[in-house]
């Protein structure tokens, strides 16, 4: 097993936050009614994402004692690595538009790179970010090398 192929968002409002990430320039395929969506999948590069009712998704991981949804930090972010600081700057702006909360504005990393952080609708915490020595695959991806 080395392979993640979907990252399932729970929602609260799945109408809601699919208009926010078409909003960022996802393109989506909406499984049952566009007005009551059962899920939608993202037709992205890389690992697919969804969005999932988050209690349809509590429910799913188990039905009789379902994980308990709570507030704060979830320790999971999502990762957006760009191609260029201003690429960085533009999807943090195109984000902040569509509804998302900055929270922590692009600037250089202590990495050496540049990035910043905003939160979804849902409180996700998304990292966008460029580094100088990334390259990317014919599909997109980040190239990851064995040292």
């Amino acid at each position: 097993m080395n392979r993640l192929n979907i990252v399932t968002l729970g929602t609260k409002d799945i109408v809601k936050s699919h208009n926010f990430f078409k909003q960022l320039g996802f393109k989506t395929s909406v499984m049952g009614e566009e007005s009551n969506p059962d899920i939608i999948f993202f037709k992205n590069e890389g690992t697919r994402i969804a969005l999932y009712p988050l209690e349809e998704l509590a429910l799913d991981i188990n039905n009789e004692i379902p994980p308990q949804i709570g507030t704060g930090f979830p320790g999971i972010t999502l990762a957006y690595n760009a191609k260029s600081n201003e690429e960085v700057d533009e999807v943090m702006k195109i984000a902040e538009q569509a509804g998302a909360k900055i929270q922590k504005e692009s600037q250089k990393t202590d990495w050496g790179g540049y990035g910043g952080y905003f939160t979804d609708l849902d409180g996700y915490y998304w990292e966008i970010a460029y580094g100088d020595i990334w390259e990317f695959d014919e599909s997109n991806m980040l190239v990851i090398e064995d040292e």
